[in-house]
């Protein structure tokens, strides 16, 4: 799989530097002696709150995620972007689907009501949500999470990195492995922050999420390149 990435070494760098941080991660749960500090919880939980209102705000908000794709001379990204991909919600433009109307992207979409909505986008938002309410509980409270915790949280952030590398046809298990993605950042977090209790390791694991979430959205492009690129179809639109 690995060598139809068209010699893309930029892109497999981010992910052996992302698996990298995963295994440094685990490491960290070694039974070492790290400095207490005492605002460690309310400093993390604001940090990784933070996090996620903005990653949600992303997903609400995607003026990036639509320059996915771009539209030749003739026809406008406007126009691409039909009535059924965005809503309006208290006068924003909101837009939930960013894929062109093509059989090969049939698994990155779901349709609800006649609106289309982006597979990968809104497993992300749910993610972000269970892991937002799951932070202000955990980080608000002295509850112990048990070491197993973070060690779903790995198959979770696993899966999610190689999710455009598997070619899953299945729109509800792409879903589900998004949104697990994120969740599973959350699991680790509190999984080893209740292990070691060190402000330093909980830092250095919110920001590898997110260049995890980096090495998520560029693998995430290049398939829909790589679509594209391998479609004999002749369409209007195509990936940049």
């Amino acid at each position: 799989m690995l060598g139809k990435i068209y010699r893309r070494f930029d892109l497999l760098l981010l992910m052996v530097l992302s698996f990298l941080g995963l295994f440094v991660i685990i490491g960290f749960s070694l039974p070492l002696n790290y400095e207490y500090f005492l605002f460690r919880k309310p400093i993390i939980g604001s940090a990784f709150g933070l996090l996620c209102i903005l990653g949600m705000m992303a997903v609400l908000l995607p003026k990036e995620c639509s320059k996915i794709f771009y539209c030749k001379k003739d026809i406008t990204r406007e126009e691409s972007i039909s009535s059924n991909n965005a809503s309006f919600i208290f006068g924003l433009r909101i837009v939930h689907g960013h894929h062109p109307g093509c059989e090969n992207f049939s698994s990155h979409e779901f349709r609800i009501k006649g609106k289309t909505f982006c597979t990968g986008c809104t497993g992300l938002l749910i993610g972000a949500l269970i892991s937002l309410f799951g932070a202000i509980i955990y980080f608000s409270s002295n509850l112990s999470i048990p070491t197993f915790f973070m060690i779903i949280g790995v198959p979770g952030v696993a899966l999610g990195l190689i999710l455009p590398l598997l070619n899953l046809k299945q729109t509800v298990l792409r879903l589900l492995i998004n949104a697990f993605f994120i969740f599973g950042v959350f699991l680790m977090l509190i999984g080893i922050d209740s292990l070691v209790q060190s402000i330093f390791v909980d830092l250095f694991l919110i920001s590898l999420s997110i260049f995890w979430l980096f090495t998520r959205i560029s693998f995430s492009q290049w398939n829909h390149r790589r679509i594209c690129h391998e479609c004999e179809n002749k369409c209007r639109l195509k990936v940049v």
